[in-house]
C-alpha cells in the first residue's frame, strides 16, 4: 500500500468515528447559525494571491510522513501570525494529526490573529470535513485529485461553495488537468508523488503549458 492510500483508508475511518461523536446534522446546524449571525465577508484567497506580487501561501506544519517531525512544538499562536507580519497572502494549515500533527484548533487559533486566508489543508473526502472547516474558520480548503474520482471532486466543490468555502485544486499528473473545470477556484501542482512522496522539481514545468490550455479552455 502506498502513502496516500493509507492516509485515505485511515482517514475514512477516522471521518465516520468523528461523525459518532458528532453527528453531520449537528455541524449542519451549526454552520448555519454561523452563517445567520456571522455577516462579514469571508476572506478570498483567490484575490488574495492574484493581487499579490509575489503570491506565497505559507504552511503550518508540524509533521510529515516521509520526514517525520519537523518543529514539533510548532505554535499555532505564533507561527501563522509571523507568516502574515512577513508578507504572507494566505496560510495554509496541516489539519490532518495522525500523519502531520496538526488539527482543526491550530486553524481555530490563527484564525483569531490572522487577517489573511487560511485554508484548510488536509485528505478532504467527505463532505463533513467541509463543514468542520466552515465551523474552524478556514476561507478555503484544498481537495486532492488523486484522493477523489472527478464526480467526487466536482460534488464537494458544489458542496464547499454552498459553504462560502473556496477550493485549491492539487493535482500532480497530466491525467488529473480533466478535474479542472470553471468551478474550481485555483489549481496548485504538487511537485511530490503522494503515493511514493518522491519530489520532482520539474513535474510542475512539465504540467504548466497543458496547465495553461486546459484552463483556457475550460
Amino acid at each position: 500500500m502506498d502513502i496516500l492510500s493509507e492516509i485515505t483508508d485511515y482517514k475514512r475511518i477516522e471521518v465516520e468515528l468523528q461523525k459518532q461523536a458528532v453527528s453531520p446534522e449537528q455541524l449542519r446546524e451549526q454552520v448555519r447559525d454561523l452563517m445567520e449571525n456571522s455577516p462579514a465577508p469571508r476572506r478570498s484567497m483567490k484575490r488574495a494571491l492574484a493581487s499579490s506580487p509575489a503570491g506565497i501561501i505559507a504552511e503550518f506544519k508540524r509533521r510529515s510522513p516521509s520526514k517525520g517531525w519537523i518543529y514539533e512544538t510548532a505554535k499555532a499562536d505564533e507561527i501563522p501570525a509571523a507568516y502574515e507580519a512577513a508578507g504572507a497572502s494566505a496560510i495554509s494549515i496541516l489539519t490532518d494529526e495522525k500523519f502531520f500533527g496538526g488539527s482543526l484548533r491550530d486553524i481555530r487559533t490563527a484564525r483569531l490573529l490572522v487577517d489573511i486566508p487560511i485554508l484548510r489543508k488536509d485528505f478532504i473526502i467527505d463532505e463533513y470535513q467541509l463543514l468542520q472547516a466552515r465551523i474552524a474558520g478556514a476561507d478555503a480548503v484544498l481537495l486532492i485529485a488523486a484522493c477523489l474520482t472527478q464526480e467526487e471532486c466536482a460534488d464537494l466543490t458544489a458542496r464547499a461553495h454552498a459553504l462560502g468555502l473556496e477550493v485549491l485544486l492539487e493535482i500532480h499528473s497530466p491525467r488529473e488537468l480533466a478535474y479542472i473545470s470553471k468551478d474550481v477556484d485555483m489549481v496548485g501542482v504538487n511537485n511530490r508523488n503522494l503515493g511514493t512522496f518522491v519530489t520532482d522539481v520539474e513535474n510542475s514545468f512539465r504540467i504548466a503549458g497543458q496547465l495553461r490550455q486546459t484552463i483556457a479552455g475550460v
